[in-house]
């Protein structure tokens, strides 16, 4: 069976993740988001999967390649162009890059689905797709109830009693909220659908393709069922989804490396003097990572490959991506450390090397300042002495 996943877009609200990263391949200890994706659909039958592409387009294809290690078939479909040698992403939208992929030449010949390739689900697709067809639906939007409370966070679907579509409510507030069934961006599809997406120009599924079936009348449902969803919207999305697996709290997906004390999980060649350091779980720390005498973390808090905790460094509740040096006496509570960024739970974010805090947090793979290296000295014989 066919599928197709989402992955233009430039992920703007996961920045500064996505300045580097695209979205489909932020991972989720130390594994891509969408990696779990394709895990799912091979387990429900669908192996033939499109993907469009734009932003970071490359990074995706050399990684997941034609899938075959995966277990499916991928193709991938670039939008954008060359300018001067260089891709630049022109994203056609989710309908538009559906109606492009069908253009050049029919791939979808059945029932398919279209997932957002920034996701964490553990979604029963066959139960979905049997459900859709029960309908006779042209389309059917997967969704999922939350608290009233929640409801202006997301896309919100008005149904009947059978649950065909009336309408949409894009983030309402919580006395407007005519439903707590919110859309989850999982779509089942017959190909007919893509007759209503206009062709060569930016059209997108949500805020143009469904307001456009609901008009006319077209066949077209929402099913509500019970299953985790955990959408990377935003940064603060992705520090709860990690916080989230180190819990134990998201399904499917298992803390990598070896329990080396209980709640204490570490990739291969970590140096730390366990006796030494102050480190309380859940925790997951990277190969090559280097944990100095005095240092204290503690979790939930997920520290990357390769980084370089300094004595005297407090890491609590935080995400720090590899390569990172967190320099001595440095103190990250409910922080993200990405490259040159610090950023908060919010997703407010700071420039450590613009604010010239760079001998704070710096690349582990560059040499620190000398006067850092003092000050490093100063702390440890005091760590080491105790005067």
């Amino acid at each position: 069976m066919k599928a197709m996943i989402l992955a233009a877009g430039k992920g703007t609200r996961v920045r500064p993740i996505t300045y580097t990263i695209p979205k489909p391949l932020i991972p989720i200890l130390q594994k891509p988001v969408m990696e779990f994706l394709l895990e799912l659909l091979r387990k429900h039958g669908f192996d033939q999967i499109m993907v469009n592409v734009s932003h970071l387009a490359d990074e995706i294809e050399s990684y997941f390649r034609d899938g075959q290690r995966f277990g499916v078939e991928i193709g991938y479909s670039f939008e954008g162009r060359i300018v001067e040698g260089q891709l630049v992403g022109e994203a056609l939208g989710s309908a538009g890059g559906l109606r492009r992929i069908q253009d050049f030449n029919t791939f979808f010949d059945d029932t398919f689905i279209v997932l957002c390739g920034d996701a964490l689900i553990d979604l029963n697709l066959t139960a979905a797709v049997k459900w859709h067809k029960a309908k006779g639906a042209i389309a059917t939007v997967v969704t999922k109830k939350v608290p009233k409370e929640e409801v202006s966070s997301y896309g919100v679907v008005v149904t009947d009693n059978d649950g065909r579509i009336k309408s949409f409510q894009e983030k309402p507030s919580v006395e407007e909220a005519l439903s707590t069934e919110i859309n989850t961006g999982i779509y089942i599809f017959e190909p007919e659908v893509i007759d209503y997406i206009p062709p060569k120009q930016q059209y997108d599924i949500g805020s143009e393709l469904f307001p456009r079936l609901v008009e006319i009348g077209a066949p077209f449902y929402a099913v509500s069922m019970d299953f985790q969803w955990v959408d990377i919207g935003k940064v603060p999305d992705y520090w709860q989804a990690i916080r989230g697996v180190l819990m134990g709290e998201i399904k499917n997906v298992n803390i990598p490396g070896r329990e080396v004390a209980p709640g204490i999980y570490t990739g291969l060649n970590v140096a730390v003097n366990w006796d030494k350091v102050n480190i309380q779980g859940p925790v997951y720390i990277g190969s090559m990572t280097k944990i100095e005498d005095g240092a204290t973390i503690i979790g939930p808090t997920m520290i990357g490959p390769n980084c370089w905790v300094c004595s005297g460094a407090t890491v609590d509740n935080s995400v720090i991506f590899e390569y990172s040096r967190l320099g001595a006496g440095v103190r990250l509570i409910d922080k993200l450390v990405f490259g040159r960024y610090c950023v908060d739970k919010t997703g407010a974010a700071i420039d450590v090397q613009a604010a010239a805090l760079d001998w704070l947090i710096t690349d582990a793979r560059q040499s620190p300042p000398e006067e850092e290296l003092v000050e490093h000295k100063v702390i440890k014989d005091l760590l080491t002495n105790g005067t």
